[in-house]
């Protein structure tokens, strides 16, 4: 398995594993007709202007085994004043879940949290109906900071919590990768 920086030539893949990902994890959370019909779109759009020009405070890496993409993490450094970096994005294709990936591209991405925004915390909003995603953010330290309401794609208002960790060393520490 290789981990690089994602570059514009990875828009499209990209953009398909973060529809299929929403696709399976949002049923019931968005409008159906949103989640068949126009979030391969939104999300190709999404990631070809990201990686076009991205800036310096973008940081998008993906895991891929033999030219297939298993999984992608993006960050934006200091995006909150209150929180920190946020965790915008990680999605890891259905063949490669429950082995660690989330884990190691987590890991790997902080790497640059600690080089550029070491003094920031890091956290990242999750739907509150998507019970696997919270599972894995408190297991590996996680603290439930706030409950809101965010602006989904498809309109609707949806139920979310936002994770903190004091740092990327805070991460780190919670983030026990094997082999």
């Amino acid at each position: 398995m290789e981990f690089k920086l994602a570059e514009y030539s990875d828009y499209q893949r990209i953009a398909e594993l973060h529809a299929v990902s929403w696709q399976a994890a949002y049923q019931g959370m968005m409008r159906q007709n949103y989640l068949d019909e126009h979030v391969l779109n939104d999300k190709t759009v999404i990631w070809q202007t990201r990686l076009l020009n991205p800036p310096f405070s973008q940081h998008c890496v993906i895991a891929e085994d033999k030219g297939q993409l298993l999984g992608f993490v993006c960050l934006f450094g200091n995006h909150s004043a209150e929180f920190g970096t946020i965790i915008d994005n990680l999605h890891i294709s259905r063949s490669a879940q429950q082995q660690g990936l989330a884990k190691a591209l987590l890991a790997h991405s902080l790497q640059w949290v600690q080089n550029y925004y070491p003094d920031n915390g890091i956290f990242l909003e999750v739907l509150q109906k998507n019970t696997s995603a919270v599972r894995f953010y408190e297991s590996i330290g996680g603290v439930k900071v706030r409950a809101q309401k965010g602006d989904s794609p498809c309109g609707r208002r949806i139920d979310e919590f936002v994770y903190c960790w004091e740092s990327p060393d805070e991460l780190l520490d919670h983030l026990v990768v094997t082999g």
